[in-house]
């Protein structure tokens, strides 16, 4: 390999580095599978995540740096959004890779799951084919922006947060299915354990607004 050639991928792959090197915090992965959801200020991350401003405005930076994030000034505040759609699709990737090559994250997700699942989730593909389905309501338990932002055709907006208030106006007759941010969000395992203490039928859906955009995009 001449210099010019080793020049080259030594360039090239330190670029491609940055993406990287953005991707190996904790925190900045769910910062970004938070923005996957709707844009949002840093202080509405700094609520959702549990870390300071600061530490979020951080976190942020280094995104902005490797190009992942932008944001737009609203009044006094800065809303960030994912720079590029195909970062849902990276995110979704990394998940499912992660699942299939580390024990560690199966083991952590049935840990979990398993305290809360009585009955088995519904997947995309099923909801998929039940679609018309006039016996179950479905119901996103998101919070109310990113509802508003994108949401499964069809689904009410019951954010986990208000649920309590709203339960005696569902449909006692109806499958309800919930769902919430996708495959580790906890919202709708801990709303299915609520229409179920109530004496309502429901599930969990397994998957996501993403994942319902993957699926019908095939």
């Amino acid at each position: 390999m001449n210099s010019n050639s080793r020049s080259f991928k030594d360039a090239i792959y330190a670029q491609f580095a940055r993406i990287g090197k953005a991707l190996s915090s904790p925190r900045r992965l769910e910062v970004l599978d938070l923005l996957s959801q709707s844009p949002k200020t840093v202080e509405t991350l700094s609520r959702e995540t549990g870390m300071s401003v600061a530490n979020v405005s951080q976190h942020l930076q280094t995104l902005l740096e490797a190009r992942l994030v932008h944001f737009q000034k609203k009044g006094t505040y800065a809303i960030y959004r994912l720079s590029d759609p195909k970062i849902n699709r990276m995110l979704l990737l990394m998940q499912e890779l992660s699942s299939d090559l580390l024990a560690e994250v199966k083991q952590l997700r049935d840990e979990f799951l398993d305290n809360h699942d009585v009955l088995e989730p519904i997947g995309i593909d099923e909801l998929k084919s039940r679609f018309q389905d006039e016996d179950l309501v479905l119901i996103d338990v998101r919070h109310r922006e990113e509802y508003e932002f994108a949401h499964i055709p069809g689904a009410l907006s019951i954010p986990i947060q208000e649920l309590e208030q709203h339960l005696s106006q569902l449909p006692q007759d109806k499958k309800i299915i919930a769902y919430c941010r996708g495959r580790y969000c906890v919202y709708a395992a801990e709303a299915v354990q609520k229409f179920r203490s109530h004496g309502l039928e429901a599930s969990r859906l397994e998957d996501g607004v993403r994942e319902w955009k993957e699926l019908i995009s095939r």
